[in-house]
């Protein structure tokens, strides 16, 4: 794990920025390290990315000092051990609706006492030469992130439940699906989707827990800012098209 304590800078109060990146290359994400996000989130649900890739790419942002967190394909302890043993932060845990839910992401991102995550010599141990385990077992429970992603409508009922789970670092919106699932696919400024950000923001209000949001440009991010939260992503892919097709506009006029 980085120097950079990420979860003490989110309990301070700080604005945090990040970006998703779902191709599996390393010199991308060191790339991506270089500009300035506070982390970044290596997808593996919707890229191509596993565990091997996805160790390899860590290794990348942890020579740049900025922590890689991991969005897991599934809510199941045994994915979750094997992204989390590549040296990851911390996980993003998809399609998060209920407490118990959360509470399961929770106890398979951390050792016991507090949850049930396999222990060995891995990356994420420094193999066993940097500490004992029981100093890392210490260390990785206290600094490793919990992120569960809000999507689904049943979520929308127990926001607060959510949050409040001991062990949750950060309620993250993910507009994309949560639309889909209020039946307006893609449609992520529709009343009823605007309806249920309300929904999540109070929701959040009051637990340990930070907003996070995932945000396709800079309007995005002031207006999610202005709500409260502290915890902002955009895509690389974002970044790179509208990049493209501004240049290719300017040169082309």
């Amino acid at each position: 794990m980085p120097a950079r304590d990420t979860k003490e800078r989110l309990r301070a109060g700080e604005l945090l920025y990040g970006c998703f990146v779902r191709y599996p290359d390393p010199g991308l994400a060191e790339l991506l390290a270089l500009q300035g996000f506070d982390f970044l989130v290596l997808d593996g649900e919707h890229g191509t990315m596993e565990p091997r890739d996805c160790e390899n790419m860590v290794r990348g942002t942890d020579v740049r000092g900025v922590p890689a967190l991991v969005r897991v394909p599934a809510n199941e302890p045994a994915v979750i051990l094997r992204f989390m043993d590549t040296g990851a932060l911390g996980v993003h845990v998809p399609l998060v609706s209920s407490a118990d839910d959360a509470e399961r992401a929770v106890r398979a991102v951390k050792y016991g006492p507090r949850g049930t995550r396999g222990l060995t010599g891995v990356r994420a141990a420094a193999y066993g030469q940097r500490e004992s385990l029981a100093e890392y077992v210490e260390r990785a429970n206290a600094e490793t992130l919990v992120v569960v992603q809000i999507e689904t409508r049943a979520a929308l009922e127990q926001v607060a439940e959510i949050a409040a789970v001991d062990g949750v670092d950060v309620v993250f919106v993910g507009p994309t699906d949560l639309s889909h699932s209020l039946g307006v696919p893609g449609q992520t400024s529709h009343p009823v989707v605007v309806e249920a950000y309300g929904a999540i923001v109070e929701g959040v209000q009051g637990s340990a827990a930070a907003l996070g949001v995932l945000v396709a440009d800079e309007a995005g991010a002031r207006a999610w800012r202005e709500r409260g939260a502290r915890y902002i992503a955009v895509t690389v892919d974002s970044l790179v098209t509208r990049s493209a097709r501004g240049l290719l506009a300017a040169v082309r006029e």
